[in-house]
């Protein structure tokens, strides 16, 4: 059975994308009460044993590290996959949020969107989701670095993913990394180019 291992993930009731169902599901998460498998700091991944997942997801947590950590929890991510895995990253993509900030003339305290918890602000994106962080008191929801599609490709190829796939839509981006050239199983199942286009 193929593992993906959830990065940041909070709790197995929010689920993943449909591809990994039927994959055994482990959750890592530092916050206790979303009961994960692994409570850990995603910063410490390279402390679990190696090559043993065929994917990492990790989708909105990347951004609540400053940058020179978010080198470490990627080098945690090359250290847990198998050599043919992949790491599926989902960031909030700020060089799109600036762009819609101008076109609409939008202040920092203007809503973007509302999603099924509330309005979501600009500088809900930028800086973290401000009810969260409010209600729970945990400064690690709060954002610390930021990514545009350039700014994340170049990080993950720094930190070895030498095939980096990245697709933007509705104000985030969707990272699929491969330590090794994408298996055929990988590419199908995630629609990515096929491997004469790289």
């Amino acid at each position: 059975m193929r593992k993906v291992l959830n990065v940041g993930g909070n709790s197995k009731a929010i689920p993943l994308p449909p591809q990994y169902q039927g994959w055994e599901h482990t959750l890592l998460d530092i916050d206790q009460r979303g009961k994960p498998d692994i409570l850990a700091d995603a910063r410490a991944l390279t402390n679990l044993p190696a090559a043993q997942f065929d994917v990492v997801y990790c989708s909105h947590n990347l951004e609540h590290y400053y940058r020179h950590d978010c080198v470490k929890v990627l080098a945690g991510f090359r250290h847990v996959l198998k050599e043919d895995g992949l790491a599926h990253i989902i960031v909030p993509d700020i060089g799109e949020l600036i762009r819609v900030v101008n076109h609409h003339n939008l202040d920092i305290d203007d809503a973007l969107y509302q999603s099924p918890v509330g309005p979501v602000l600009v500088r809900d994106v930028l800086y973290g989701y401000g009810v969260e962080i409010e209600r729970s008191g945990l400064d690690f929801y709060a954002h610390k670095t930021g990514f545009t599609q350039k700014s994340l490709t170049t990080i993950l190829q720094k930190c070895g993913f030498n095939y980096v796939f990245i697709r933007s839509c509705n104000l985030q981006i969707q990272s699929f990394s491969f330590k090794n050239k994408p298996t055929e199983f990988a590419t199908k199942l995630f629609a990515l180019p096929t491997a004469s286009n790289y």
